[in-house]
This record gives structure tokens, sequence and C-alpha cells, in this order.
């Protein structure tokens, strides 16, 4: 199935994991400049959120794959599946 958003429409969207863990809100995105495909959202984290370790670590922000978004309405959800740390371990 194919996903199509507006970007501006993304802008500050909360990002929250299938099991309703609020991740952060989106504050970019990451385009292939050949294809013009999403790859990946940038996010900048919720502090209460499991993944905030790791975006201390990346300079504040979090990316996660486009790939793993499984929705958009009023908020983005995401497979906490798809969403390995830098180490190969998942969330």
């Amino acid at each position: 199935m194919v996903k199509y958003a507006i970007a501006k429409q993304l802008a500050g969207k909360r990002v929250i994991t299938t099991d309703g863990e609020e991740l952060g809100r989106v504050i970019d995105l990451d385009v292939n400049e050949l294809s013009g495909k999403l790859e990946s959202v940038l996010l900048e984290p919720n502090p209460e959120s499991s993944m905030s370790a790791r975006a201390r670590a990346s300079g504040g922000v979090i990316s996660i794959p486009y790939s793993s978004v499984l929705d958009v309405k009023d908020v983005m959800v995401v497979d906490r599946r798809n969403l390995n740390t830098e180490q190969g371990e998942q969330f």
C-alpha cells in the first residue's frame, strides 16, 4: 500500500507506536533526491520515551524509517517492530 502525505501536514505531528508510546514530534523529513521518496522521519523526542537516550547520542533527534509508518491522521502511527536501535536491538 502506498502512503501519501503532504510534508507540510506532517510537521509537528505526534508520533506514537502501535502499543501507544509517544515517541515525539515530527521536525523534518529525509527525502531521496533521485526518487523523491520519503526515506525517514526525524523526530524531536519525547523525553519520557524509550528512544530519548538514542536521541541524546545522535544530536538530539531520532530518525525512524518511513517504511515503519502505518498510518497518518491526527497522529503518525509507527510499527515498533521496525524501529531498531543503533546496536540492532528492538524497542
